[in-house]
């Protein structure tokens, strides 16, 4: 009898301090082993009790990142995908809330037997169901499990003893531990202190997980010294050479490249006992190179009511950074309040060479995105509407263009004369609010000679979405009437639904709204279609002002394709 192939696993956890990036670490090994020929798969286990990341508040949370398969997950899915360019599914992010929704389940239904049901083992038994599953579905050679939250969490204990049991279930020779630390600069004089990592590995040891390597966080690119590292070594019993820096770095693309000089995969490769194919970072290399020296500038106004916070758009910047690196640009984000467009006008988007109005829900702000919306049209400055960007950039043509003075969408106003924008009809008697959206990928058609089909150069496409309300489709030949284009259509039972607009090139030169989010299909080595020509947009646009601000040599011509 054949035996089964045992999965490899790789499990990071994090100490001393939450926010230390173990998501970009995980992310960036995944990139150094599938540069090796592996396959790989990362998953998130997150501790909050949350059923999923949808309902929560972006300020605390960020972004909520849609997988082809419709969850609502951490925005770190984000960063694996990018990574390592593999869609993940809603099995990649696992909560405690799933975790005790699915037992309680199970011991209503009498799957227990009667028996008391404890932590351990049933919700650590459901934890590592849910980590062999991501191997069973992916097949991949290499399981990459991150470990949301700080070793000393309560939350996370159960996780913790989880993994845990995972060494006696697969062997020793199938697990590697990684441990992410912080190493801060103390005093004058500059001094590492390793002693945080030292009680953060104790903690961590506590409860019987010792780490196989260990990864210190430092502020700067600078190497520690060999001294440093075999202390840590000493202290923490790992191998001098397993213990690895990870330092800040200019870009997030640049963390893999940092590592391999470092040794992380190699360390893995040792740990799991794999005979990878030889490693191939060209590619990856020459990409960071255009990000660290790009020939051209272009400035971007993201116009969104979250904007104080980066995650919050994370998907949408790191889309934007990539559409740059296709064009060999630097593209500086100006991140402009939609309130304080609302209450002090449009000085804050002049001089931006093009605009792009955010996603979000409910009314506030909502008139700030429409001002910005008008100024891009009016101004004929390359414009980029973003799910509901896309659908604002419809109301604000409808009041401003088709003389409908009162239409709205009914997210806003449910009195509106003209609901431009309405909410899907089987969603009128909705209780709930986690998970009831149109959500995952959804097949588009795009018209021929569109902005939208020469952006993908194709009319079949597909993209994510994450909304409730849609076009009106009443209101689509005034709209046509008046000069603006629906570009792509969705075919819903004996419904066609409105996925992008543009505006005649008599109107404007380019300016297109997406009921999508593309950004969340985007990576830095093939950045998202209309992202890319968004930027080549706003670059032909910005070449009369390149000498006026002085800062970058003129930029030649830049075609779209």
């Amino acid at each position: 009898m054949v035996q089964p192939i045992v999965a490899k696993y790789v499990f990071f956890t994090g100490g001393v301090v939450s926010s230390l990036g173990k998501g970009i670490t995980a992310a960036s090994l995944g990139r150094l082993l599938k540069s090796r020929g592996l396959s790989v798969s990362i998953q998130k286990l997150d501790p909050y009790i949350n059923v999923d990341a949808g309902t929560m508040n972006p300020y605390q949370h960020g972004e909520v990142f849609v997988t082809e398969d419709g969850a609502e997950t951490d925005l770190d899915l984000g960063h694996y995908e990018r990574f390592i360019d593999e869609p993940l599914t809603r099995a990649n992010n696992v909560t405690t809330g799933q975790i005790y929704a699915s037992v309680i389940d199970k011991e209503r239904r009498g799957d227990y037997l009667g028996a008391t049901v404890q932590v351990v083992p049933h919700i650590t038994n459901e934890i590592r169901v849910s980590i062999r599953r991501v191997a069973e579905k992916s097949g991949a050679d290499v399981c990459i499990v991150e470990v949301g939250g700080t070793v000393g969490d309560i939350e996370s204990l159960p996780f913790l003893e989880a993994i845990r049991q995972v060494r006696y279930d697969v062997g020793d020779e199938n697990v590697m531990f990684v441990h992410l630390t912080l190493m801060p600069l103390m005093g004058a004089n500059g001094e590492l202190k390793t002693k945080p990592t030292q009680h953060s590995v104790r903690e961590l040891r506590a409860i019987g997980i010792s780490p196989d390597a260990i990864v210190v966080r430092t502020a700067s690119e600078e190497p520690i010294s060999i001294e440093l590292k075999e202390k840590i070594g000493l202290f923490c019993d790992v191998p001098p050479r397993n213990v690895v820096q990870n330092g800040d770095a200019q870009t997030i693309y640049k963390v893999p490249l940092n590592l391999e000089a470092e040794g992380l995969a190699e360390a893995v490769l040792r740990k799991l006992r794999l005979e990878p194919a030889p490693l191939d970072l060209e590619g990856w290399a020459g990409m960071v190179d255009r990000v660290l020296h790009p020939s051209k500038r272009v400035r971007i106004a993201l116009v969104g009511k979250y904007v104080e916070l980066r995650d919050a758009y994370i998907s949408i910047n790191e889309a934007l950074y990539h559409a740059g690196i296709a064009h060999d640009a630097r593209v500086e984000i100006k991140r402009v309040d939609s309130e304080t467009v609302e209450d002090e006008g449009t000085e804050a988007l002049q001089g931006v060479d093009g605009i792009l109005v955010a996603p979000g829900f409910g009314s506030r702000g909502v008139k700030g995105k429409m001002r910005a919306i008008e100024y891009a049209r009016s101004n004929r400055i390359p414009f980029l509407g973003i799910c509901f960007g896309m659908q604002l950039a419809c109301v604000e043509f409808a009041r401003h263009v088709c003389g409908l003075a009162d239409a709205m969408t009914t997210e806003v106003d449910v009195t509106t004369p003209d609901p431009v924008i309405d909410f899907l009809p089987e969603q009128r008697d909705l209780e709930l609010m986690g998970g009831t959206m149109r959500l995952g990928a959804y097949d588009c058609v795009l018209e021929p000679e569109t902005l939208a089909a020469r952006a993908y150069g194709k009319l079949e496409i597909s993209e994510r979405h994450r909304h409730r309300y849609e076009f009106n489709n009443r209101y689509k030949p005034l709209l046509q009437e008046h000069g603006m284009i629906f570009s792509g259509h969705h075919r819903s039972g004996q419904t066609t639904l409105v996925e992008c607009i543009e505006l005649a090139p008599s109107l404007h030169p380019w300016f297109v709204g997406t009921q999508a989010h593309p950004e969340f299909n985007s990576r830095p080595t093939r950045p998202s279609p209309l992202y890319r020509d968004f930027i080549g947009a706003a670059l032909a646009h910005g070449e009369v002002r390149e000498g006026e601000r002085g800062e970058v040599a003129p930029a030649p011509a830049v075609s779209s394709s």
